[in-house]
């Protein structure tokens, strides 16, 4: 979201943020000079601030709304039942299936919803099984800032922190500790790893499962090999750091941590979840296995380590494949959308 306001608003697009009360978004939004409300978004059926969405269209008389999550949706849609015009336009990011509920079919069939942009096409094929309108869903892939990471990192940062030596291979996943990112295959793995290799795996991110995550390490006999990073703002600083980013999602929208790491310069071996395999292609780019595969993860895993040539092609193709990933390709795109919705 963030990305897409700064590159509309180069396009002369005026912006306006509901975001929820005391969220990093607001406090953004407040250092960008970006013009927030917030609401609470309690849930789906949050009356209140559907009211005060509505107020607040009607107020700024506003082209069109863009939903980046299920609960905004949810919210909006109840505003239109209110008697809010304004067309609306969602972004769909998860590979889950839609819900068979009466109000998750009305809200997503809704005529007031205008457009659906999907981040992968496999969203895109998910979300039209489920409306009576497929053509309303559009695939535009996430962007990513390519100059954020290009070049950047301080290698030796955190393995001082963390009393790593510096000639250490570490092996590193990045994401939300979540359930669909399926941190247990990612130990699992870890656990062959660590009788074939002598390395580090480092877990970058925080989440509802952190505690759970943290007893099974400490269940597996992994306290020594495995350190959690928790939640940083210099992801440059963790790839800098890695020999391979190791990602294990059982379900993904896309995975835009991978773009990011196509454009630090960093091989991948990722699982085969979602939207994945549109933007990596196993021996190109990066190395691909089935989810739930701790097996062939850590074969792959070790083909890369020892390959060196199959390594730098991997890499020198990431950071070509990833330019068409740009923020701004994204923005430019996601702007045809609105002028389609909007009739400019």
């Amino acid at each position: 979201m963030a990305y897409l306001i700064e590159e509309l608003e180069k396009q002369n697009v005026q912006c306006f943020v509901a975001a929820k009360q005391g969220s990093a978004f607001e406090k953004w939004c407040h250092e960008k000079n970006i013009p927030c409300v917030t609401f609470e978004f309690r849930n789906d059926f949050d009356f209140a601030s559907a009211w005060k969405l509505k107020s607040y269209c009607d107020k700024e008389k506003f082209d069109l709304v863009h939903l980046h999550s299920s609960r905004s949706h949810g919210i909006a849609f109840l505003a239109s039942l209110m008697g809010n015009k304004i067309p609306l336009v969602l972004s769909r990011k998860v590979d889950f299936k839609l819900k068979e509920n009466i109000f998750s079919k009305w809200k997503y069939n809704h005529s007031r919803i205008k457009k659906i942009i999907c981040v992968s096409d496999k969203i895109r094929e998910i979300v039209g099984k489920s409306l009576s309108n497929p053509e309303k869903c559009v695939t535009v892939y996430d962007g990513v800032d390519l100059e954020r990471f290009a070049g950047k990192g301080m290698r030796g940062l955190i393995r001082k922190e963390l009393g790593i030596d510096d000639g250490e291979i570490i092996i590193g996943n990045i994401a939300a500790i979540a359930p669909h990112k399926d941190y247990f295959t990612f130990l699992d793995t870890v656990t062959i790893l660590t009788q074939k290799l002598k390395a580090k795996f480092f877990i970058t991110g925080d989440g509802p499962l952190r505690i759970e995550v943290e007893k099974r390490i400490a269940a597996m006999g992994l306290e020594k090999d495995v350190f959690m990073l928790g939640f940083r703002n210099d992801l440059e600083n963790v790839f800098a750091e890695l020999s391979l980013l190791l990602y294990t999602s059982n379900e993904e929208g896309l995975g835009s941590t991978l773009l990011d790491a196509m454009a630090y310069g960093l091989p991948i071996v990722t699982t085969e979840a979602g939207g994945i395999p549109e933007i990596v292609k196993n021996g190109f780019n990066g190395l691909t296995a089935p989810v739930r595969n701790p097996q062939k993860l850590s074969e792959q895993v070790m083909l890369l380590l020892s390959d060196h040539s199959l390594r730098e092609k991997i890499i020198a193709n990431g950071k070509n494949f990833v330019r068409d990933f740009s923020k701004e390709k994204m923005a430019s795109r996601t702007l045809e959308i609105y002028a389609s919705v909007v009739g400019h």
